[in-house]
């Protein structure tokens, strides 16, 4: 022990403050995984998300950014629009993946969104 310092107090759980013996009992509240693909209903949305990736300016972040608004989208509805197989999109835009300019842009094309370049910002 330190200097200055007491015997260790009980721990504390902030459940027993409300009352509430949810966490002493076993039982869990059940979750799900976030999924940002779910809230990309519109393409709007989309090239909003991209958007922000886009500013990033981290190439894997829009890498994965591309990947959701594909799954987000469908798949094989991207597949048939940009005529590239669904295995070779889903390996694109994989956490491993390094998908081409040309591939890039018919999943842009695809889902709706246009890239466009403009001047930076001076550091």
């Amino acid at each position: 022990m330190r200097r200055g310092q007491g015997e260790p107090e009980a721990r504390h759980f902030p459940s027993e403050d409300l009352g509430d013996d949810a966490g002493r009992n076993g039982m869990m509240t059940e979750t799900s995984p976030y999924d940002s693909a779910e809230f990309l209903e519109s393409d709007e949305a989309v090239a909003e998300y991209l958007a922000a990736a886009i500013e990033e300016g981290d190439a894997a972040l829009f890498r994965r950014a591309l990947g959701v608004a594909a799954r987000a989208r469908g798949m094989t509805q991207i597949a048939r629009e940009t005529g590239l197989s669904r295995e070779s999109l889903y390996r694109a835009l994989s956490d491993d993946g390094n998908p081409s300019l040309d591939t890039a842009l018919r999943v842009l094309n695809a889902l709706n969104v246009r890239l466009t370049a403009s001047v930076a910002s001076p550091h």
